[in-house]
């Protein structure tokens, strides 16, 4: 990955700019750690470059180093009270690492999910679980995003991740899909374990009428009270992922 000047780096909070460079933000003594576990499966994010004051000088770590000061950390950050360690990591390291499907590997397919944080969460949970593909449509949250950076706590690193996923591509690319909507059959049923790829609409607008129309009876939902009217998306995910597993 070449360098970045002082001025590019500065304008990595932007998704056009993220997009132009091919790079993003991660921020942190945590992110840091787990983007230098992640080498260890995926070579391809030792191409990334660290930035750090001095109070960081000997942070042991394979990436490139560079000692930069606080002023130039106060503008790379976008949190409050910079930690004063930053990565700058490549998006196609990420994307790449995606490749072919593994053994036993099922999707997990997010429609026009908008809210940077439950995007973060949902990673954190496929990465805790393992063996999920995390597959976003177009016009979903960027996942460079800094917020769902932050808010995946490095799961980021970890979860096969692929993006613009249309819903024609995801219905050639697995054979049984399981929508979860707000009816359908429960959890518990062996059709929902049998399904290779579980999609969840956003809470606004929930899943495309053609994928649930196309998937025919593969319909499912979360029993509740009544009282309101929808669940959190990234609950939905957790309690769909932990049956699925259970």
């Amino acid at each position: 990955m070449a360098l970045l000047k002082t001025d590019e780096l500065r304008k990595l909070h932007q998704k056009k700019y993220r997009q132009q460079f091919g790079c993003f933000l991660a921020e942190g003594e945590h992110l840091v750690q787990e983007l230098q576990r992640a080498t260890h499966t995926n070579p391809a994010l030792l191409a990334s470059e660290l930035y750090l004051t001095g109070k960081y000088e000997d942070w042991p770590s394979v990436l490139a180093r560079h000692v930069v000061s606080d002023k130039l950390m106060a503008q790379l950050s976008e949190t409050t009270t910079p930690q004063g360690i930053v990565a700058c990591v490549p998006i196609a390291a990420v994307l790449d690492h995606a490749g072919e499907a593994a053994g036993g590997e099922r999707g997990v397919y997010l429609h026009e999910l908008q809210d940077p944080g439950n995007l973060g969460t949902i990673l954190r949970t496929l990465a805790w679980f393992g063996g999920f593909r995390c597959l976003l449509s177009p016009g979903s949250v960027d996942p460079f995003n800094g917020k769902v950076v932050r808010a995946s706590m490095g799961a980021i690193f970890h979860v096969p991740l692929d993006t613009e996923v249309t819903t024609a591509a995801l219905l050639s690319r697995y054979r049984q899909i399981a929508c979860l909507d707000m009816k359908g059959e429960s959890l518990e049923s062996a059709t929902f374990h049998e399904s290779d790829c579980l999609a969840f609409g956003s809470e606004a607008r929930g899943l495309p009428a053609e994928l649930l129309q196309q998937s025919g009876q593969r319909t499912f939902g979360i029993a509740g009270s009544g009282q309101i009217d929808s669940l959190n998306v990234a609950s939905t995910v957790n309690m769909a992922i932990y049956e699925l597993r259970r």
